[in-house]
């Protein structure tokens, strides 16, 4: 019987790898043999510290019910090796994208994978779902010309969305991170200036840094992963301005101050997550015609550059600890099968 190497979260802050045996190959079915997969800083960080909440009519189906053991991610790319009888032959030895958990082969059927274009590389394809959230952050906040706008976090979600964003015609575009890894990747990007946001005041910093930012931001993204910026995100945010949140918090809370400006500010709070569409664009875009942007966007900003570890899957919980305890250390963490 053929097995795989799987990783399990058994209990918070542990990890497990597992020999885990793979069913019969089934005549609709495929196994794909991966290559690499990419750790989801946030979400996967919520599961590996145990600070994820039950979510039990969630849309998305990777959130939902999630309780120990289990094995999570969703990012895997790999290759088609054996077909089932009723399956295209033509499809051996094409690499596919999946959202699947890491491990290093797993069968399914075939309509659950995506054909990698051939122009983007394996390892800029693992990063297909946080374009996908990304592109959904953008048509969330539907940026107009001439905005100030302000990205809170530099993350990998938060560095593709400003890249995306970068191609808009704004009057200013400013990101804010506290790791200086981070800031610098952000930097690279064509017209963002990035800032550090470490300590309370910072937003005062911002304020005297830049001239511009006294007039506050016609939209920002709070993409940190910590509640306590949404009080930073409605302090810089100017009259009926948006934010977009497009973090997902899990069981981390903090006090969020609605009884200063916020009340008389108009400003809107939008709740953005990539599992569903907004019901203004459902009309005209589906989960297919977004992925199509999100596969040329991938093409564009080529974000392979900002990995910076790739473990073997035997190393997990080395990879899974580094990104908890030295997190300034990491941008995207990756493993690679060929290891």
């Amino acid at each position: 019987m053929r097995t795989a190497k799987t990783i399990f979260f058994p209990a918070p802050r542990k990890i497990e790898i597992r020999e885990t045996p793979l069913p019969p190959l089934k005549e609709d079915e495929v196994r794909v043999e991966t290559v690499r997969s990419a750790i989801s800083a946030g979400t996967e960080m919520l599961v590996y510290r145990g600070q994820f909440p039950q979510l039990r009519d969630a849309h998305d189906p990777l959130s939902s019910e999630l309780e120990y053991p289990l094995a999570f991610g969703y990012a895997c790319v790999g290759v088609i090796g054996e077909t089932g009888k009723q399956v295209d032959r033509s499809l051996q030895g094409k690499l596919v994208f999946a959202f699947h958990p890491h491990a290093s082969s797993f069968i399914v059927h075939p309509s659950s994978l995506m054909l990698i274009p051939e122009s983007i590389s394996p390892e800029s394809a693992c990063f297909l779902p946080n374009v996908e959230t990304a592109v959904n952050l953008v048509q969330d906040g539907a940026p107009i010309l001439g905005e100030r706008v302000l990205v809170l976090g530099q993350g990998v979600v938060g560095l593709l969305t400003a890249s995306l964003l970068s191609e808009f015609p704004l009057e200013r575009l400013l990101t804010a991170d506290q790791f200086e890894s981070r800031r610098k990747a952000s930097s690279e990007i064509e017209g963002v200036v990035s800032i550090d946001l470490r300590g309370a005041d910072y937003p005062t910093h911002l304020t005297h840094s830049f001239s511009y930012a006294q007039e506050k931001f016609d939209l920002t993204f709070e993409l940190s992963g910590s509640p306590s910026a949404l009080n930073d995100a409605i302090s810089l945010t100017a009259f009926s301005g948006r934010i977009v949140i497009g973090s997902w918090y899990g069981q981390k809370r903090a006090e969020i101050n609605l009884g200063e400006d916020f009340h008389r500010s108009r400003i809107k709070l939008i709740s953005s997550q990539v599992s569903t569409i907004s019901p203004e664009l459902s009309g005209r875009w589906d989960k297919s015609r977004r992925f199509d942007v999100a596969w040329k966007a991938l093409e564009r900003i080529k974000p392979e550059k900002w990995i910076t570890h790739r473990f073997p899957i035997e190393e997990a919980e080395k990879a899974y600890r580094l990104l908890d305890e030295n997190p300034q250390e990491t941008i995207q963490i990756i493993f690679d099968y060929s290891k």
